[in-house]
């Protein structure tokens, strides 16, 4: 049986736990302009932009190479989560399972922190680990922080 395991790692964020929640839930649109170092473009595949269930493709750059990924979504308004569950494209390739929750937590007022869980295994033992992936994606949730403060 191939490697699996969890990554997880809290993001300070500075303004309210429900600006950053609507965006990753509902806004994924407005990355490429947000952050378009990371994210080149986001199209819906199926279902509507803030539905349960709805699938995406995304374009973006990791490590310096360009690459695409097909998630379905997943969103829990109650706890102000959403999560990406990778079905294909370049990370499905090295793993047979990517799901990533980003929970958005004020722990009080101006002090909120994004918690970043990553479930991973390995497709083969000989796949590296996707710490590349989690550094990626908690990275994008910190450049997002400027841009959502201006929103």
């Amino acid at each position: 049986m191939a490697t699996s395991g969890t990554y997880v790692k809290e993001v300070p964020l500075k303004g309210s736990a429900e600006k950053h929640y609507q965006r990753w839930r509902s806004e994924n649109h407005l990355m490429p302009d947000a952050i378009g170092h990371h994210i080149q473009g986001v199209t819906i595949h199926d279902g509507e932009w803030d539905s349960h269930g709805a699938i995406k493709i995304w374009n973006y750059t990791c490590d310096g190479k360009e690459e695409v990924f097909k998630e379905r979504r997943e969103i829990d308004d109650e706890n102000n989560a959403v999560t990406f569950r990778g079905l294909e494209g370049h990370v499905m390739e090295e793993l047979k399972v990517y799901d990533v929750i980003f929970q958005f937590i004020q722990k009080s007022p101006g002090d909120i922190i994004c918690k970043v869980t990553m479930f991973w295994e390995k497709r083969t033992d000989d796949s590296p680990e996707p710490i590349n992936y989690m550094k990626f994606v908690t990275s994008m949730v910190a450049d997002m922080d400027n841009h959502v403060l201006k929103a």
